[in-house]
């Protein structure tokens, strides 16, 4: 079974859940939209074409090995912005022809938002009949990305290289594995002790026993709103993932 693996690893990250309001929360590990959102920068596909983004999301089956859920970092952000009806009168391509307006007609707004500190993952991939890319064209767009690659926002860029490497091995879990120990010294927590892998996280596409496909069995199943409808709309719909919890993160 020949599978991508890669490792992300930041200072800080932040994977968008549903949010709704002034709140801006974060998963403790990547969702499906955002790896898919971060192949697309990799081959430089802008996100008003659909169906390339389209084409990227259900051409692949993607797998997460949590090695550390990191810390949790909430943001208070205030910010001035302009009304909708001053918007609508003129152009406003950047922020700076936002904020083109006297002061005292800017509004200014709340907003918390989550990260994770020093939180660390891995990600397979495996394509499926309608892959635009095959893996090795996946690898290389990763190792010379068009666009900046970051986890989550644009203030998260990675930590390390994000070693993008094909293996040929039976299970997810012990695809994980193979990767992980040539890298275990550039994963250490605060003690320098190596990271280990902590819980397995996989959607409906891995068909077939989750002990042969995975390497583990789930233990939770839930529903997670990451897929992707439309980038351009930012609309995502209902997925189901499964959990396999290993090791409990100290």
């Amino acid at each position: 079974m020949e599978t991508l693996i890669f490792q992300l690893h930041a200072p800080l990250s932040s994977w968008g859940e549903v949010a709704v309001g002034e709140y801006r929360p974060t998963a403790d590990y990547p969702s499906q939209s955002a790896i898919v959102g971060l192949l697309a920068a990799a081959f430089g596909i802008n996100r008003e074409d659909e169906a390339a983004q389209i084409a990227l999301n259900n051409g692949y089956k993607i797998a997460i090995g949590v090695l550390s859920q990191g810390r949790l970092l909430r943001d208070y952000q205030t910010a001035q912005v302009p009304s909708r009806a001053d918007l609508k009168k003129r152009p406003h391509a950047t922020r700076k022809d936002e904020l083109a307006i006297a002061k005292h007609d800017l509004n200014t707004i709340l907003s918390t938002r989550d990260y994770r500190q020093d939180a660390a993952s891995l990600v397979a991939v495996q394509v499926s009949k309608t892959a635009p890319y095959s893996l090795a064209e996946l690898a290389q767009a990763i190792k010379s990305p068009k666009f900046v690659l970051y986890l989550g926002r644009k203030s998260c860029p990675p930590a390390v290289p994000l070693y993008p490497l094909i293996m040929q091995t039976e299970t997810i879990k012990q695809a994980f594995a193979d990767y992980w120990q040539p890298l275990a010294p550039s994963f250490v927590n605060r003690q320098s002790r190596p990271l280990c892998l902590q819980k397995l996280v996989w959607g409906d596409d891995w068909l077939g026993d989750d002990v042969s496909i995975i390497g583990e069995q789930r233990q939770l199943s839930i529903t997670r709103k990451d897929k992707v409808i439309t980038r351009q709309g930012w609309q995502f719909g209902d997925r189901q993932e499964h959990i396999a919890v290993l090791a409990k993160d100290e």
